[in-house]
């Protein structure tokens, strides 16, 4: 990790790099990532950058909260906007693309938000380790012209982690969450249900001490995924863990051995014929 002087050069590379848009939009998770463009926005061009969280089933509780919270602390210039993911075309079927109708839906929304203000610029919060996986989302940024401030100074999670730290953040170390869908195997109909049943599950699993968690969803099986060094609290734990999850609407309750790995589901695309263009 960089030092503290040297990560103060970056965030004011960061914050000049975002300044010369004048007027912006920034897609808003309550992530690390897009908590630092967030802020660094603010800090650059205060009331000229609107920071915008869309509150739709995908997204879990906790996280709007703590958008709420990241927003008051900052005196960010906040907005929400809700609409409901499920009902956009192509979407809950679940195709190995999906994440492109998300994303294209949401820069849909931003982009009228974005004209609304005279044409401000759209910013999201991909860093530059996420060039390596496959991210569909990506395509619809493109297509609405989406700036990657993070990206384009090519910052690294490891980076960003630091800039959050130096902003006092206090998601700085907070995992990865990508939206609940991620937890439903291609091809497997995505229904409000499924997302509650993981998201509880999820949330209760935090209630017993887990960080870093992913609930993948295989129909009436919840396959766990958690750090393997955690194996054994969750041993120690396995009735609980038991308890939270088929209340939570599963029938049998299996822990991967292989631990946690974020994007697990995207092993399988080797064995699909992925969408073109």
């Amino acid at each position: 990790m960089k030092d503290r002087e040297d990560l103060r050069e970056v965030q004011q590379q960061l914050e000049e790099h975002i300044a010369q848009y004048r007027s912006v939009v920034v897609g808003f998770s309550a992530g690390v990532d897009s908590s630092v463009v967030a802020v660094a926005a603010n800090a650059a061009l205060g009331d000229n950058a609107l920071i915008v969280t869309a509150t739709t089933e995908t997204i879990i509780s906790e996280d709007i909260e703590l958008a709420r919270s990241i927003a008051q602390t900052y005196s960010l210039n906040y907005r929400e906007i809700a609409y409901n993911e499920l009902e956009v075309e192509g979407y809950a079927q679940n195709p190995t693309n999906r994440c492109f109708f998300c994303k294209d839906a949401l820069h849909n929304n931003l982009t009228k938000i974005a004209e609304e203000r005279g044409g401000a610029v759209i910013l999201d919060g991909t860093n530059a380790d996420d060039e390596g996986d496959y991210r569909p989302g990506r395509d619809a940024a493109r297509n609405h012209g989406v700036r990657s401030p993070l990206l384009e100074l090519g910052l690294d999670k490891v980076t960003v982690r630091g800039l959050a730290k130096l902003y006092s953040l206090s998601n700085h170390d907070k995992p990865s969450a990508p939206c609940l869908s991620s937890r439903v195997p291609y091809g497997t109909a995505i229904t409000r249900e499924i997302l509650d049943k993981i998201g509880n599950a999820e949330g209760r699993l935090r209630d017993l001490g887990f960080r870093e968690l992913r609930v993948r969803h295989h129909d009436d099986v919840a396959r766990l995924e958690l750090p393997q060094n955690e194996f054994a609290q969750a041993i120690l734990l396995a009735d609980a863990i038991d308890k939270a999850v088929r209340e939570s609407g599963y029938r049998y309750v299996a822990l991967d051995l292989r631990g946690f790995r974020s994007g697990s589901l995207n092993e399988v695309l080797t064995q699909i014929e992925l969408p073109r263009g």
